[in-house]
Protein backbone atom coordinates (compact mmCIF):
# COMPACT_ATOMS: atom_id res chain seq x y z
CA UNK A 1 0.00 0.00 0.00
CA UNK A 2 1.67 3.25 -1.12
CA UNK A 3 2.08 5.69 1.73
CA UNK A 4 1.67 9.38 1.92
CA UNK A 5 5.27 10.31 0.58
CA UNK A 6 4.10 8.34 -2.40
CA UNK A 7 0.75 8.65 -2.94
CA UNK A 8 -0.96 11.37 -4.55
CA UNK A 9 -3.05 13.95 -2.71
CA UNK A 10 -1.58 12.69 0.51
CA UNK A 11 -0.01 14.56 3.50
CA UNK A 12 -0.52 14.68 6.78
CA UNK A 13 -3.32 16.51 8.79
CA UNK A 14 -2.28 19.21 11.41
CA UNK A 15 -5.23 20.51 13.94
CA UNK A 16 -9.88 27.00 15.96
CA UNK A 17 -16.63 25.49 38.92
CA UNK A 18 -16.98 28.75 38.59
CA UNK A 19 -14.81 31.27 40.38
CA UNK A 20 -16.18 31.49 43.96
CA UNK A 21 -17.01 35.01 45.23
CA UNK A 22 -14.91 36.29 48.32
CA UNK A 23 -16.82 38.22 50.80
CA UNK A 24 -13.74 40.34 52.20
CA UNK A 25 -12.15 43.00 50.50
CA UNK A 26 -8.93 43.99 49.12
CA UNK A 27 -5.96 45.67 50.23
CA UNK A 28 -6.09 49.12 50.08
CA UNK A 29 -1.67 49.51 49.79
CA UNK A 30 0.54 48.83 47.06
CA UNK A 31 1.24 45.40 45.65
CA UNK A 32 3.43 43.01 47.60
CA UNK A 33 7.11 44.99 47.73
CA UNK A 34 9.01 41.82 46.75
CA UNK A 35 7.53 43.02 43.35
CA UNK A 36 9.43 44.77 41.19
CA UNK A 37 8.62 45.00 37.23
CA UNK A 38 9.88 41.85 36.73
CA UNK A 39 8.79 38.80 39.18
CA UNK A 40 11.32 38.00 41.32
CA UNK A 41 12.05 34.09 40.21
CA UNK A 42 12.15 31.08 42.65
CA UNK A 43 15.52 28.44 42.51
CA UNK A 44 16.12 26.92 39.71
CA UNK A 45 15.09 23.27 39.66
CA UNK A 46 16.91 20.66 37.52
CA UNK A 47 14.44 18.28 35.73
CA UNK A 48 15.78 15.27 33.77
CA UNK A 49 14.99 14.99 29.30
CA UNK A 50 12.84 12.80 30.10
CA UNK A 51 10.70 15.10 32.09
CA UNK A 52 11.00 18.00 30.37
CA UNK A 53 9.84 16.32 27.17
CA UNK A 54 6.91 14.55 29.22
CA UNK A 55 5.92 18.33 30.14
CA UNK A 56 6.11 19.49 26.41
CA UNK A 57 3.88 16.61 25.09
CA UNK A 58 1.32 17.51 27.74
CA UNK A 59 1.33 20.82 27.06
CA UNK A 60 0.87 20.27 23.50
CA UNK A 61 -2.45 18.39 23.57
CA UNK A 62 -3.59 20.43 26.49
CA UNK A 63 -3.11 23.22 24.06
CA UNK A 64 -5.25 21.35 21.47
CA UNK A 65 -7.86 20.77 23.62
CA UNK A 66 -8.16 24.64 24.52
CA UNK A 67 -8.46 25.56 20.94
CA UNK A 68 -10.73 23.02 19.79
CA UNK A 69 -12.98 23.79 22.98
CA UNK A 70 -12.51 27.95 22.65
CA UNK A 71 -12.53 28.57 19.31
CA UNK A 72 -15.55 27.67 17.79
CA UNK A 73 -14.18 28.12 14.25
CA UNK A 74 -11.68 25.14 15.10
CA UNK A 75 -11.02 23.49 11.97
CA UNK A 76 -8.21 20.70 10.82
CA UNK A 77 -6.90 21.43 7.70
CA UNK A 78 -4.05 19.89 5.45
CA UNK A 79 -0.61 20.54 6.19
CA UNK A 80 0.85 21.04 2.53
CA UNK A 81 5.13 21.12 1.96
CA UNK A 82 6.17 25.43 1.42
CA UNK A 83 5.79 26.39 -2.38
CA UNK A 84 9.38 25.38 -4.49
CA UNK A 85 10.61 23.64 -0.97
CA UNK A 86 12.83 20.73 -0.99
CA UNK A 87 10.01 18.26 0.44
CA UNK A 88 7.11 19.61 -2.13
CA UNK A 89 10.09 19.08 -4.85
CA UNK A 90 10.77 15.35 -3.87
CA UNK A 91 6.97 14.63 -3.20
CA UNK A 92 6.36 15.28 -6.71
CA UNK A 93 9.20 13.59 -8.52
CA UNK A 94 7.68 10.87 -6.12
CA UNK A 95 4.37 10.65 -7.15
CA UNK A 96 4.83 11.24 -10.71
CA UNK A 97 7.13 8.14 -10.44
CA UNK A 98 4.47 5.98 -8.95
CA UNK A 99 1.96 6.96 -11.18
CA UNK A 100 4.17 6.75 -14.53
CA UNK A 101 4.63 2.82 -13.20
CA UNK A 102 1.04 2.47 -13.07
CA UNK A 103 0.26 4.01 -16.53
CA UNK A 104 3.15 1.16 -17.52
CA UNK A 105 2.03 -1.47 -16.11
CA UNK A 106 -1.81 -1.35 -17.07
CA UNK A 107 -0.14 -0.80 -21.16
CA UNK A 108 1.73 -4.14 -20.74
CA UNK A 109 -0.18 -7.18 -22.93
CA UNK A 110 -1.45 -8.40 -20.17
CA UNK A 111 -2.03 -5.47 -17.79
CA UNK A 112 -0.25 -5.99 -14.45
CA UNK A 113 -2.34 -4.76 -11.97
CA UNK A 114 0.53 -4.76 -8.96
CA UNK A 115 0.34 -1.14 -8.26
CA UNK A 116 -3.43 -1.03 -9.31
CA UNK A 117 -4.26 -3.49 -6.59
CA UNK A 118 -1.93 -1.43 -3.59
CA UNK A 119 -4.23 2.02 -4.81
CA UNK A 120 -7.60 -0.31 -4.25
CA UNK A 121 -6.32 -1.40 -0.83
CA UNK A 122 -5.62 2.11 0.69
CA UNK A 123 -9.01 2.83 -1.34
CA UNK A 124 -10.63 0.10 0.37
CA UNK A 125 -9.07 0.81 3.73
CA UNK A 126 -10.10 4.53 3.55
CA UNK A 127 -13.91 4.08 2.72
CA UNK A 128 -14.02 1.68 5.54
CA UNK A 129 -12.68 4.57 7.51
CA UNK A 130 -15.53 6.84 6.61
CA UNK A 131 -18.32 4.31 8.45
CA UNK A 132 -20.10 4.81 11.00
CA UNK A 133 -21.10 1.77 13.38
CA UNK A 134 -24.74 1.66 12.18
CA UNK A 135 -23.44 0.94 8.67
CA UNK A 136 -23.47 -2.58 8.59
CA UNK A 137 -24.94 -3.29 5.43
CA UNK A 138 -22.03 -0.50 3.64
CA UNK A 139 -19.42 -2.44 5.25
CA UNK A 140 -20.18 -5.79 3.80
CA UNK A 141 -20.39 -4.52 0.19
CA UNK A 142 -17.11 -2.52 0.70
CA UNK A 143 -15.82 -5.74 1.68
CA UNK A 144 -17.75 -7.76 -1.00
CA UNK A 145 -16.73 -5.17 -3.98
CA UNK A 146 -13.39 -4.71 -2.89
CA UNK A 147 -11.96 -8.35 -1.92
CA UNK A 148 -8.16 -8.17 -2.48
CA UNK A 149 -7.73 -11.56 -2.86
CA UNK A 150 -10.45 -12.31 -5.53
CA UNK A 151 -9.26 -8.98 -7.43
CA UNK A 152 -5.76 -10.68 -7.35
CA UNK A 153 -7.05 -13.98 -8.49
CA UNK A 154 -9.05 -12.07 -11.29
CA UNK A 155 -6.02 -10.16 -12.16
CA UNK A 156 -3.93 -13.41 -12.86
CA UNK A 157 -6.62 -14.90 -14.80
CA UNK A 158 -6.92 -12.01 -16.79
CA UNK A 159 -10.89 -11.45 -15.49
CA UNK A 160 -10.39 -8.32 -13.61
CA UNK A 161 -12.67 -5.77 -14.74
CA UNK A 162 -10.97 -2.88 -12.80
CA UNK A 163 -12.88 0.26 -14.42
CA UNK A 164 -16.53 -1.78 -13.08
CA UNK A 165 -14.31 -1.80 -9.48
CA UNK A 166 -13.68 2.04 -9.95
CA UNK A 167 -16.76 2.63 -10.51
CA UNK A 168 -18.13 1.22 -7.66
CA UNK A 169 -15.81 2.90 -5.63
CA UNK A 170 -16.79 6.38 -7.08
CA UNK A 171 -20.29 5.88 -6.18
CA UNK A 172 -19.64 4.55 -2.56
CA UNK A 173 -17.78 7.65 -2.02
CA UNK A 174 -20.95 9.70 -3.57
CA UNK A 175 -22.90 8.07 -0.94
CA UNK A 176 -20.68 8.73 2.17
CA UNK A 177 -19.07 12.22 1.35
CA UNK A 178 -20.78 15.89 2.56
CA UNK A 179 -22.93 17.51 -0.01
CA UNK A 180 -19.93 20.25 -0.42
CA UNK A 181 -18.36 17.55 -2.04
CA UNK A 182 -20.93 16.36 -4.68
CA UNK A 183 -19.84 18.74 -7.49
CA UNK A 184 -16.26 16.90 -7.16
CA UNK A 185 -18.05 13.35 -7.38
CA UNK A 186 -19.88 14.13 -10.64
CA UNK A 187 -16.02 15.83 -12.32
CA UNK A 188 -14.99 11.97 -11.48
CA UNK A 189 -17.47 10.38 -12.60
CA UNK A 190 -16.63 12.50 -16.03
CA UNK A 191 -12.77 11.23 -16.36
CA UNK A 192 -12.64 8.26 -18.51
CA UNK A 193 -9.35 7.38 -18.91
CA UNK A 194 -8.15 4.99 -15.83
CA UNK A 195 -4.97 6.35 -14.52
CA UNK A 196 -6.04 10.20 -14.40
CA UNK A 197 -9.15 8.84 -12.54
CA UNK A 198 -7.39 7.16 -9.85
CA UNK A 199 -5.03 9.96 -9.73
CA UNK A 200 -8.17 12.24 -9.48
CA UNK A 201 -9.92 9.91 -6.61
CA UNK A 202 -7.11 10.50 -3.90
CA UNK A 203 -7.25 14.44 -3.42
CA UNK A 204 -11.47 14.26 -2.94
CA UNK A 205 -10.71 11.25 -0.28
CA UNK A 206 -8.67 13.47 1.28
CA UNK A 207 -11.06 16.11 1.29
CA UNK A 208 -13.53 13.74 2.66
CA UNK A 209 -11.05 12.72 5.36
CA UNK A 210 -10.59 16.07 6.74
CA UNK A 211 -14.79 16.10 6.39
CA UNK A 212 -14.73 13.38 8.77
CA UNK A 213 -12.03 15.12 11.14
CA UNK A 214 -13.78 18.50 11.49
CA UNK A 215 -17.59 16.48 12.02
CA UNK A 216 -15.75 14.68 14.25
CA UNK A 217 -14.28 17.80 16.09
CA UNK A 218 -17.92 19.85 16.13
CA UNK A 219 -19.60 16.55 17.60
CA UNK A 220 -17.12 16.06 20.28
CA UNK A 221 -17.10 20.12 21.40
CA UNK A 222 -19.52 20.04 23.77
CA UNK A 223 -18.35 16.71 25.61
CA UNK A 224 -15.15 18.26 25.66
CA UNK A 225 -15.88 21.45 27.43
CA UNK A 226 -16.59 19.62 31.14
CA UNK A 227 -13.76 17.46 30.42
CA UNK A 228 -11.00 20.31 29.54
CA UNK A 229 -11.32 22.36 32.42
CA UNK A 230 -10.36 19.11 34.24
CA UNK A 231 -7.50 18.25 31.75
CA UNK A 232 -6.53 21.93 31.70
CA UNK A 233 -6.23 22.66 35.70
CA UNK A 234 -4.53 18.97 35.90
CA UNK A 235 -1.91 19.52 33.24
CA UNK A 236 -1.23 23.18 34.87
CA UNK A 237 -0.77 22.17 38.21
CA UNK A 238 1.78 19.36 37.26
CA UNK A 239 3.46 22.19 34.88
CA UNK A 240 3.06 24.49 38.40
CA UNK A 241 4.77 21.73 40.58
CA UNK A 242 7.55 21.42 38.18
CA UNK A 243 8.36 24.92 37.78
CA UNK A 244 7.45 26.97 41.36
CA UNK A 245 7.78 30.14 39.76
CA UNK A 246 5.18 29.45 37.28
CA UNK A 247 2.35 31.97 38.28
CA UNK A 248 4.90 35.00 38.88
CA UNK A 249 3.24 37.21 36.26
CA UNK A 250 -0.20 35.87 37.25
CA UNK A 251 0.23 37.39 40.65
CA UNK A 252 1.74 40.39 38.96
CA UNK A 253 -1.46 41.11 36.84
CA UNK A 254 -3.69 40.06 39.36
CA UNK A 255 -1.83 42.78 42.59
CA UNK A 256 -1.11 45.39 39.67
CA UNK A 257 -5.49 45.13 38.84
CA UNK A 258 -6.04 45.18 42.24
CA UNK A 259 -3.79 48.34 42.58
CA UNK A 260 -5.44 49.66 39.85
CA UNK A 261 -8.80 49.23 40.86
CA UNK A 262 -8.51 50.87 43.84
CA UNK A 263 -7.16 53.85 42.55
CA UNK A 264 -10.05 54.52 40.42
CA UNK A 265 -12.16 54.04 43.33
CA UNK A 266 -10.62 56.12 45.54
CA UNK A 267 -10.09 58.87 42.66
CA UNK A 268 -13.89 58.45 42.36
CA UNK A 269 -14.76 59.12 45.83
CA UNK A 270 -15.65 55.19 46.39
CA UNK A 271 -15.67 54.48 50.59
CA UNK A 272 -15.75 51.13 50.26
CA UNK A 273 -13.19 48.27 49.02
CA UNK A 274 -13.69 46.59 45.78
CA UNK A 275 -14.45 42.88 46.39
CA UNK A 276 -11.86 40.21 44.21
CA UNK A 277 -14.44 39.84 41.85
CA UNK A 278 -13.97 43.03 40.90
CA UNK A 279 -10.82 43.26 40.82
CA UNK A 280 -10.34 39.74 38.46
CA UNK A 281 -12.92 41.42 35.96
CA UNK A 282 -10.58 44.98 36.17
CA UNK A 283 -7.81 42.18 35.45
CA UNK A 284 -9.56 40.83 32.58
CA UNK A 285 -10.20 44.39 30.92
CA UNK A 286 -6.61 45.09 31.23
CA UNK A 287 -5.59 42.50 28.75
CA UNK A 288 -7.50 44.53 25.93
CA UNK A 289 -5.30 47.51 26.71
CA UNK A 290 -1.64 44.95 27.24
CA UNK A 291 1.65 46.19 26.30
CA UNK A 292 2.09 43.13 24.27
CA UNK A 293 5.65 44.22 23.61
CA UNK A 294 7.73 44.96 26.97
CA UNK A 295 5.08 43.39 29.26
CA UNK A 296 5.11 39.59 30.04
CA UNK A 297 0.93 37.93 29.68
CA UNK A 298 -0.05 36.11 32.47
CA UNK A 299 1.00 32.23 32.77
CA UNK A 300 -2.86 31.21 33.29
CA UNK A 301 -3.66 32.98 29.90
CA UNK A 302 -0.50 32.25 26.97
CA UNK A 303 -2.49 30.12 25.40
CA UNK A 304 -5.17 32.72 24.97
CA UNK A 305 -2.57 35.69 24.00
CA UNK A 306 -2.37 35.66 20.62
CA UNK A 307 -6.88 35.88 21.00
CA UNK A 308 -6.60 38.74 23.33
CA UNK A 309 -4.29 40.80 21.07
CA UNK A 310 -6.49 40.66 18.53
CA UNK A 311 -9.28 41.37 19.91
CA UNK A 312 -7.30 44.42 21.33
CA UNK A 313 -6.60 45.65 17.94
CA UNK A 314 -10.13 45.10 16.87
CA UNK A 315 -11.18 47.38 19.49
CA UNK A 316 -8.92 49.84 19.32
CA UNK A 317 -10.29 50.06 15.81
CA UNK A 318 -13.58 50.13 16.71
CA UNK A 319 -12.75 53.63 19.00
CA UNK A 320 -11.47 55.51 16.03
CA UNK A 321 -14.16 54.54 14.03
CA UNK A 322 -16.93 55.55 16.64
CA UNK A 323 -14.81 58.81 17.40
CA UNK A 324 -14.96 59.82 13.87
CA UNK A 325 -18.86 59.29 13.53
CA UNK A 326 -19.37 61.06 16.73
CA UNK A 327 -17.31 63.79 15.58
CA UNK A 328 -19.07 64.19 12.30
CA UNK A 329 -22.80 63.97 13.34
CA UNK A 330 -22.18 66.44 16.40
CA UNK A 331 -20.09 68.94 13.58
CA UNK A 332 -22.63 68.23 10.77
CA UNK A 333 -25.61 68.40 13.24
CA UNK A 334 -29.59 67.23 12.58
CA UNK A 335 -28.99 67.92 8.93
CA UNK A 336 -27.61 64.54 8.40
CA UNK A 337 -29.39 61.97 11.27
CA UNK A 338 -31.57 59.88 10.26
CA UNK A 339 -30.33 59.71 6.82
CA UNK A 340 -31.16 56.29 5.21
CA UNK A 341 -27.68 54.13 4.45
CA UNK A 342 -25.13 57.18 5.17
CA UNK A 343 -24.11 55.97 8.70
CA UNK A 344 -23.10 52.88 7.38
CA UNK A 345 -21.20 54.12 4.12
CA UNK A 346 -19.24 56.63 6.20
CA UNK A 347 -18.34 53.38 8.61
CA UNK A 348 -17.53 51.20 5.67
CA UNK A 349 -15.26 54.16 4.08
CA UNK A 350 -13.30 54.75 7.30
CA UNK A 351 -13.05 51.04 8.30
CA UNK A 352 -11.32 50.71 4.97
CA UNK A 353 -9.11 53.22 5.52
CA UNK A 354 -7.83 52.04 8.88
CA UNK A 355 -7.46 48.43 7.75
CA UNK A 356 -3.56 48.70 8.56
CA UNK A 357 -3.74 50.82 11.65
CA UNK A 358 -1.63 47.70 13.31
CA UNK A 359 1.18 47.45 10.25
CA UNK A 360 4.43 49.27 10.60
CA UNK A 361 4.27 51.03 7.62
CA UNK A 362 0.71 52.12 9.40
CA UNK A 363 0.56 56.35 9.41
CA UNK A 364 -2.41 57.45 12.01
CA UNK A 365 -1.94 61.35 10.81
CA UNK A 366 -1.91 60.29 7.11
CA UNK A 367 -5.27 58.12 7.90
CA UNK A 368 -6.77 60.24 9.32
CA UNK A 369 -6.03 63.58 6.95
CA UNK A 370 -7.48 61.50 4.29
CA UNK A 371 -10.59 60.57 6.30
CA UNK A 372 -11.04 64.16 7.10
CA UNK A 373 -11.28 64.75 3.19
CA UNK A 374 -13.01 61.46 2.37
CA UNK A 375 -16.14 62.66 4.91
CA UNK A 376 -16.43 66.30 3.58
CA UNK A 377 -16.29 64.97 0.20
CA UNK A 378 -19.68 62.66 1.34
CA UNK A 379 -21.09 64.73 3.65
CA UNK A 380 -21.09 67.56 0.69
CA UNK A 381 -22.57 65.59 -1.59
CA UNK A 382 -25.18 64.27 1.08
CA UNK A 383 -26.22 67.57 1.72
CA UNK A 384 -26.38 68.81 -1.83
CA UNK A 385 -28.10 66.08 -2.77
CA UNK A 386 -30.67 66.59 -0.02
CA UNK A 387 -31.29 70.05 -0.40
CA UNK A 388 -29.42 71.20 2.51
CA UNK A 389 -27.17 74.28 3.11
CA UNK A 390 -23.75 73.66 1.66
CA UNK A 391 -20.75 72.27 3.87
CA UNK A 392 -19.06 75.49 3.90
CA UNK A 393 -15.72 75.77 3.59
CA UNK A 394 -15.07 76.64 7.46
CA UNK A 395 -17.14 73.54 8.89
CA UNK A 396 -14.93 71.28 6.55
CA UNK A 397 -12.24 72.64 8.18
CA UNK A 398 -12.90 72.30 11.85
CA UNK A 399 -14.28 68.81 11.01
CA UNK A 400 -10.91 67.64 9.27
CA UNK A 401 -9.60 69.51 12.27
CA UNK A 402 -11.23 67.73 14.84
CA UNK A 403 -10.88 64.02 13.12
CA UNK A 404 -6.85 64.56 12.95
CA UNK A 405 -6.70 65.57 16.47
CA UNK A 406 -7.98 62.17 16.77
CA UNK A 407 -5.00 61.05 17.20
CA UNK A 408 -3.83 62.67 20.25
CA UNK A 409 -3.34 60.79 23.64
CA UNK A 410 -5.10 63.54 25.51
CA UNK A 411 -7.66 63.27 22.92
CA UNK A 412 -11.19 63.83 25.14
CA UNK A 413 -13.11 62.21 22.31
CA UNK A 414 -11.55 59.20 22.07
CA UNK A 415 -10.83 58.69 25.63
CA UNK A 416 -14.83 58.81 26.16
CA UNK A 417 -15.55 56.03 23.68
CA UNK A 418 -12.86 54.23 24.88
CA UNK A 419 -14.56 54.53 28.58
CA UNK A 420 -17.64 53.41 27.39
CA UNK A 421 -16.24 50.32 25.39
CA UNK A 422 -14.36 49.43 28.31
CA UNK A 423 -17.52 50.08 30.57
CA UNK A 424 -19.94 47.80 28.47
CA UNK A 425 -17.90 45.14 28.48
CA UNK A 426 -17.01 45.25 32.16
CA UNK A 427 -21.39 45.01 32.34
CA UNK A 428 -20.75 42.04 30.03
CA UNK A 429 -18.77 40.56 32.85
CA UNK A 430 -20.84 41.08 35.34
CA UNK A 431 -24.09 40.53 33.77
CA UNK A 432 -23.06 36.68 33.41
CA UNK A 433 -23.87 36.71 29.97
CA UNK A 434 -27.22 36.63 30.96
CA UNK A 435 -28.44 39.48 28.92
CA UNK A 436 -26.59 42.03 26.71
CA UNK A 437 -26.47 45.11 28.97
CA UNK A 438 -27.07 48.59 27.76
CA UNK A 439 -25.57 49.95 25.22
CA UNK A 440 -23.50 53.27 26.10
CA UNK A 441 -23.98 56.21 24.18
CA UNK A 442 -21.89 57.16 20.57
CA UNK A 443 -21.54 53.30 20.60
CA UNK A 444 -24.89 52.48 18.40
CA UNK A 445 -22.52 52.28 14.95
CA UNK A 446 -19.96 49.70 16.50
CA UNK A 447 -23.02 48.10 17.99
CA UNK A 448 -23.12 44.46 16.47
CA UNK A 449 -19.12 44.36 15.95
CA UNK A 450 -18.70 45.35 19.85
CA UNK A 451 -21.66 42.81 20.64
CA UNK A 452 -19.13 39.89 18.78
CA UNK A 453 -16.24 41.36 20.60
CA UNK A 454 -18.26 40.85 23.99
CA UNK A 455 -19.55 37.28 23.59
CA UNK A 456 -15.93 36.26 22.29
CA UNK A 457 -14.28 37.97 25.73
CA UNK A 458 -16.90 36.74 27.96
CA UNK A 459 -16.67 32.94 26.63
CA UNK A 460 -12.95 33.62 26.84
CA UNK A 461 -12.85 34.82 30.42
CA UNK A 462 -15.57 31.93 31.49
CA UNK A 463 -13.46 29.51 30.07
CA UNK A 464 -10.61 30.63 31.75
CA UNK A 465 -12.13 31.21 35.39
CA UNK A 466 -13.78 27.84 35.29
CA UNK A 467 -9.81 26.16 34.64
CA UNK A 468 -7.48 28.39 36.97
CA UNK A 469 -9.94 29.33 39.56
CA UNK A 470 -8.30 27.59 42.28
CA UNK A 471 -5.11 29.44 41.22
CA UNK A 472 -6.84 32.93 41.36
CA UNK A 473 -8.57 32.25 44.47
CA UNK A 474 -5.28 31.41 46.24
CA UNK A 475 -4.14 34.72 44.99
CA UNK A 476 -6.69 36.67 45.47
CA UNK A 477 -6.53 35.55 48.90
CA UNK A 478 -2.80 36.46 49.69
CA UNK A 479 -3.98 40.04 48.20
CA UNK A 480 -6.94 39.69 50.94
CA UNK A 481 -5.15 38.97 53.72
CA UNK A 482 -2.37 42.03 52.65
CA UNK A 483 -5.20 44.48 52.20
CA UNK A 484 -6.30 43.53 55.78
CA UNK A 485 -2.96 44.08 57.74
CA UNK A 486 -2.78 47.14 56.06
CA UNK A 487 -5.95 48.24 57.22
CA UNK A 488 -5.08 46.84 61.18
Amino acid sequence: MPKDSDKPGGGENRTDSSEQSHSKRVQRGTPSPHRGNTPQSSPPRFVSVEELMETAKGVTNMALAHEIVVNTDFQVKPSEPAEGSLEKRVKEIMHKAFWDVLEAQLSENPPSYNHAIKLLAEIKQTLLSFLLPGHGRLRGRIEEVLDLSLIQQQAENGALDISKVVEFVIGMMGSLCAPSRDEEIRKLREITDLVPLLKAIFPVMDKMKLDMANFAVSSIRPHLLQQSVEYERKKFQEFVEKQPNALDFTEKWLQDSAKSVLHEDQAGGAGSLPTPLAVHNHAYLRLLKWNHASDPFPETLLMDQVRFQEMQQVLEQLVLVASVLLIVYNTTGEAISGLPGLMDRLKRTIGVLLTEMHMPSFSADEALATIGERMCVELSGCLSEHGFSPFSTNRQSILKGQISAVTLPDNAIRRLIGSRIQTYLLAFLESSHRSAPTLPGGLAPISKELEEIAMKFGRLVHFNKLVYSPFYQKILQEIVQEGESHDT
